[in-house]
């Protein structure tokens, strides 16, 4: 449950923002500053993001923190309306209402609002120190982010000695990572200790991480870091070996020790920011000319009502994918309702699993579109489309549903940068691709077999852990 005892304190605003928030939001003229999607149906504009985070609505405040780092902090850029809105999300820090706690994707642990959206603005503060692409609009996004840098730090600095853990944490990652700025830099000094004290020893890989590469950055020895770290990896590697072979002595021991180590409270890879090896260059592009754009199957003949009835292309709802963000209408973070309202149609099947005496949802299948939708606490995450009959969804114009498999893997393998972890196969032989949230699973239709996308969060991109066995067992 969420601890709404803070959501109504007596001196919280009345307004959707506190007062500085507010005029900044009405300040900014945000239809001149686009984020990744604006415009594109059913996605909200960066205002209704803001407002949304401090809403009264527990599940909108969650939608509108997903939508920060889906819409704002897209594949690792920065776009036109991104330093804007986080000078909005620093004004919005002391408000009593960020003391709400709840998880906050993509996070998996509970933590204060105030803390996520440190967060929020460590990732931002983590972007902006990249070289960008030789392109005159990324190069001008850059650097306006960079330019907010010396105010974020001043309204952030306050919270790097919070009494509440994980916002003090938080704070002094999103900290360290500004001081990157050429005129922050002198005040390294005074953050140092803390960061070598506090961050280099948190249960957040990222903050380590962050802890150990701005302290070499600054000068400092980070030699005991180092091998702690590789010590702690290493005990790791070895305890989850031990606790995979069910035929090696220590199996039982070694799973007590794991269920007894803290949780690591960093979110899932989805920036490329906690590798440590993030600044090696990328491996050359595969050798060979571009396979061509896969090709959907021919449909079945007009007036074949069989149970392997293929659609043809005239047949199919035409939507597109953007990765991380939503697929057609739908946009991840969607509760069931907002679903039902995007597709104008109720589920035909909603599948529940029952925690005590909570019930969660866990997937809800749309017959006329030809979709499952798959759910983690009560939001989307996954989108399934049924292979023979679903939507035809394209990515950069090219058809992912009822093509052959071995053809739509191809052409995502040659577009896709060929660096460790961007390509994944799941026990089923599924390619699983993590830089667009995207895996190609198969589905039967008589003697072939058709791509069947599932469009993906970063929690999902483990697909035998994530999918239900229902999902398994779809041929």
């Amino acid at each position: 449950m969420i601890d709404e005892t803070t959501a109504s304190l007596p001196d919280t605003p009345p307004g959707p923002l506190p007062p500085a928030a507010q005029a900044e939001l009405e300040g900014t003229a945000w239809e001149e500053l686009p984020h990744v999607c604006t415009g594109q149906h059913g996605v909200p504009d960066t205002p209704d993001i803001l407002t949304g985070v401090l809403a009264a609505d527990p599940a909108r405040r969650a939608r509108a923190v997903g939508d920060l780092y889906r819409l704002l902090l897209n594949q690792e850029r920065v776009f036109p309306a991104t330093a804007p809105a986080a000078l909005v999300i620093a004004r919005c820090l002391d408000d009593p209402r960020t003391l709400a706690e709840d998880r906050w994707e993509p996070r998996p642990s509970r933590r204060p609002l105030r803390a996520e959206l440190l967060n929020w603005l460590a990732a931002f503060a983590d972007i902006t120190r990249r070289d960008a692409e030789d392109d005159a609009d990324t190069l001008q996004d850059l650097a306006a982010a960079r330019a907010a840098r010396r105010l974020l730090h001043d309204r952030i600095a306050n919270f790097c000695e919070d009494d509440h853990p994980q916002v003090k944490e938080a704070a002094l990652a999103a900290t360290a990572l500004l001081l990157a700025d050429p005129i922050l830099a002198s005040s390294a000094p005074h953050y140092a200790p803390a960061v070598r004290t506090v961050l280099a020893a948190s249960v957040d890989s990222y903050y380590r991480w962050i802890a150990r590469e701005r302290l070499a950055a600054w000068g400092e020895d980070i030699t005991d870091l180092v091998a702690a770290e590789k010590e702690h990896r290493a005990d790791m590697d070895r305890a989850h070996a031990l606790a995979d072979n069910p035929f090696g002595a220590g199996q039982n021991q070694a799973i007590r020790w794991l269920e007894n180590q803290p949780e690591d409270t960093a979110a899932p890879e989805r920036l490329g920011r906690r590798r440590d090896d993030r600044t090696a260059p990328p491996q050359s592009a595969p050798h060979g000319p571009s396979p061509e754009p896969p090709a959907t199957a021919t449909g079945s003949e007009c007036g074949y009502r069989g149970p392997w009835r293929i659609a043809r292309e005239e047949e199919r709802a035409e939507w597109t994918f953007t990765p991380y963000v939503g697929v057609g209408p739908l946009h991840f973070g969607m509760t069931l309702e907002e679903i039902t309202r995007a597709l104008e149609e109720g589920p035909t099947v909603s599948s529940y699993s029952h925690h005590g005496e909570d019930q969660q949802l866990n997937y809800a299948d749309f017959a006329q579109s030809r979709i499952r939708a798959l759910f983690r606490d009560g939001r989307l995450g996954c989108v399934a489309v049924n292979a023979l009959t679903g939507p035809q969804v394209r990515l950069d114009a090219a058809p992912l549903t009822g093509c052959v498999p071995s053809q739509v893997e191809d052409w995502l393998v040659h577009r896709t940068t060929p660096r460790p972890g961007k390509l994944m196969y799941s026990p089923a032989g599924d390619p699983v691709f993590t830089d667009l949230g995207l895996a190609i699973r198969s589905q039967r239709a008589g003697d072939v077999v058709l791509t069947r996308p599932l469009f993906l969060l970063h929690d999902w991109l483990d697909l035998w852990h994530s999918l239900p066995s229902e999902e398994w067992n779809c041929f």
